[in-house]
């Protein structure tokens, strides 16, 4: 029976979370759960969880990643047959071959520079299997949690319980902290609501500016919390408002309906992937036109239209 390590270049959490139906499909393939290699800023210990089609995950952190022979001893005594390499690193094929793995499928090596994330993945998944890949992931929680989650926050469904990304990995990703005040002010105004703020211990700076604000009173914090906190929460909750970061991807593998902003990255490789996403790109933009450097503007209308519509 095949045992497959599945190997994650990318040290997103979006990109893991993009990667997840493609996980799904190789593990459907071949019958059995697969192993995870994935480097420790992706979470991957925490979203993967929870996920019958994944039976282990191995976290690389920031010195393991660096060390050829140390990825070589963690792999090797687990006699995997096969692996499943997302990204045109010939290192990491290197590893694989030095770790006694007999079939190893991969990128084509430096082919990966300026194409779609979402769908080169795709595209490298269904060739290998011969097989269509739904693109749709799934992040599976544990419902007890859940449950104890919206006991503990008191998250009801006559309120408009609502995940707000408001971080993201770099300032050019983030839209303005005030827009999101004002579109919290006004949702608020228009439905009995509860805002919870995701970001972690480097967002505390604009987490503080909501909490500061008049619609500080509605608002719960994930700053202090780890990603394996949060998902129950999030899956108790049934909107997400977020930038293009981490825990809109997370939202929308938990079901929830998001709108993501899209002003500094490409929506056609980080959106379309998943149909719980509704896309909000700058004004005078088209999720083809919006990419890296765009650098546009969106407005509060704007984005208070499409939650309007997305609640509706």
């Amino acid at each position: 029976m095949s045992k497959a390590l599945v190997i994650i270049k990318s040290m997103g959490i979006g990109d893991l979370v993009i990667l997840i139906g493609n996980i799904h499909a190789i593990s459907k393939k071949i019958n059995k759960p697969v192993t995870v290699l994935a480097q420790k800023n992706t979470h991957a210990n925490a979203i993967l969880k929870n996920d019958p089609h994944v039976e282990e995950v191995i976290v690389l952190d920031k010195e393991e990643i660096k060390s050829f022979f140390n990825i070589i001893k963690k792999i090797k005594p687990k006699q995997f047959d096969q692996t499943y390499i997302f990204g045109d690193s010939i290192r990491l094929y290197l590893i694989s071959k030095l770790s006694g793995i007999k079939n190893n499928f991969h990128y084509k090596f430096f082919s990966k520079k300026g194409k779609n994330f979402f769908e080169t993945a795709r595209e490298f998944t269904e060739k290998t299997l011969n097989t269509k890949v739904d693109s749709q992931s799934r992040i599976y929680f544990d419902k007890k949690d859940m449950e104890a989650a919206k006991k503990k926050y008191n998250i009801a469904d006559e309120t408009k319980n609502i995940v707000c990304g408001i971080s993201a990995s770099g300032p050019t990703k983030r839209w303005d902290i005030n827009g999101y005040i004002k579109l919290f002010e006004n949702i608020n105004s228009k439905f009995k609501c509860k805002f919870f703020l995701a970001g972690g211990p480097d967002d505390e700076g604009l987490i503080k500016n909501v909490m500061n604000s008049s619609i500080g009173k509605n608002c719960i914090s994930f700053a202090g919390m780890d990603i394996a906190e949060t998902i129950p929460i999030i899956a108790a909750c049934k909107y997400c408002i977020s930038n293009d970061t981490g825990f809109g991807h997370i939202s929308a593998g938990l079901g929830l309906k998001s709108l993501m902003l899209f002003i500094d990255s490409p929506p056609a490789a980080y959106g379309l992937y998943n149909k719980n996403i509704s896309i909000v790109v700058p004004e005078g933009e088209t999720i083809e036109t919006t990419t890296h450097d765009t650098l546009g503007t969106i407005t509060v209308d704007k984005v208070l239209k499409k939650t309007l519509e997305l609640m509706n």
